[in-house]
């Protein structure tokens, strides 16, 4: 079904728009795998990101988000204490939708499996 994420800006109490996402895909035989590069967007004016996959097929396996969000920090004219946050995780069903919010300040993020 697909990968969507959601960037909320806690501190600010508001979405945290024109984040630079990278999606990546963890594939390879069994003596040489690594990260592939498969997507990337900004998120919207509401922080959501639903286009990373493009045309590409989901499969089961790892995947990353990088997430550039000292870009963004930049863009406020704050510190960040992250320059980047990247969340991996594993697609067990490919028939399923998975959406990885990230709840972000400049000192601390968290993330889980939403809906």
């Amino acid at each position: 079904m697909g990968i969507s994420t959601h960037i909320l800006d806690t501190n600010l109490g508001r979405p945290a728009a024109n984040v630079p996402i990278t999606l990546s895909e963890f594939r390879g035989d069994a003596a040489d795998r690594s990260w592939h590069q498969i997507g990337s967007a900004f998120t919207d004016q509401d922080g959501r990101c639903k286009t990373l996959l493009g045309d590409h097929q989901l499969v089961a396996t790892d995947y990353k988000l990088h997430f550039g969000v000292g870009a963004y920090f930049r863009g406020l004219h704050h510190s960040s204490l992250y320059p980047y946050v990247e969340i991996v995780f594993t697609i067990a069903d490919p028939l399923q939708h998975y959406h990885i919010p990230l709840l972000l300040t400049a000192n601390g993020y968290t993330t889980y499996r939403g809906s």
